[in-house]
């Protein structure tokens, strides 16, 4: 069965349109449906509804999908792992929460440099949901990100909880309602809970990002505060370029360690995560 026919077919069912699914692919629309035409005929059995605002799948549909997974993760492994060059044996995928790259992406391939030189690395950064759902989809190793999802075939473990900082340009301290320039760093459910309780009587941010260092940016450049991990600030701090806000809270975030239940080679993803817990282990170091 053509892979990408069950490419195009899972396209349309993570965007509910043909339109979107084609946009994706980067092919037109009606190439789209000649693909999912051609599984349908395969299988003998429709995989979609085909409505005027979108498309819906079938009771056959929602079977189809699990194996489409399957085959199309297991060709794209395969792709990967087949293309590496001969001095080279296996390939580890590591997810990185966008906020933590800094952090650990370069001192853990560092280390795979040196306790595992004959194996390729690729990182992804991205926003938690998304690791999420390419560990699901098992087109990630491990991953390290913010309020994993249980899953049965994902272990989930602690890694590192840092505290987050409120700081500001100009020395101050915590006022109620808004206050000009404050940015609000989104890091995540955990912290909005905190956050919304902490401050209850602050009306909506002006300004919210989901990328700590564009917040931190912004407020260098125009002045402001926001919360920030403590570690990545205090050079700042010493400098006098950015104040602690006086009797403001401190919040924690945890992240997550999140790898494969039965990964395909279990000796590599030990290697990996003994790097990234001794990582963590030099960072809590750092920040006591």
């Amino acid at each position: 069965m053509n892979i990408e026919h069950m490419r195009a077919f899972l396209e349309v069912t993570a965007t509910g349109s043909f339109q979107l699914a084609a946009d994706k692919l980067c092919v037109t629309q009606s190439t789209i449906s000649a693909r999912i035409k051609a599984l349908e005929d395969r299988l003998n059995r429709e995989l979609f509804l085909r409505r005027r605002n979108g498309a819906e799948l079938t009771a056959a549909g929602h079977h189809f999908r699990r194996h489409a997974l399957t085959s199309v993760r297991a060709w794209d492994r395969a792709r990967q792992e087949i293309a590496l060059p001969d001095d080279l044996k296996a390939i580890v995928n590591l997810g990185l929460q966008l906020n933590h790259w800094e952090q650990i992406a370069p001192p853990w391939l560092a280390w795979m440099e040196q306790e595992a030189p004959n194996v390729a690395t690729h990182v992804l950064a991205e926003y938690s949901t998304t690791l999420m759902e390419r560990l699901r989809d098992r087109l990630l190793d491990v991953a390290i990100l913010y309020d994993p999802q249980q899953r049965p075939e994902l272990t989930i473990e602690p890694y590192m909880s840092e505290p987050l900082i409120l700081v500001s340009t100009e020395p101050r301290e915590v006022v109620p309602g808004r206050v000009p320039g404050y940015i609000f760093v989104d890091w995540g459910d955990s912290f909005r809970a905190q956050h919304s309780l902490a401050f209850a009587d602050v009306p909506v941010p002006k300004l919210t990002v989901g990328l700590s260092s564009v917040g931190l940016q912004h407020i260098l450049n125009h002045g402001g505060s926001g919360y920030f991990i403590a570690s990545s600030v205090e050079p700042l701090i010493r400098e006098g370029r950015l104040h602690r806000v006086e009797e403001a809270p401190v919040f924690q975030r945890p992240t997550y360690l999140v790898y494969q239940e039965s990964p395909s080679d279990s000796e590599l993803i030990e290697t990996t995560l003994k790097g990234l817990k001794a990582i963590a282990q030099t960072q809590s170091a750092i920040s006591d």
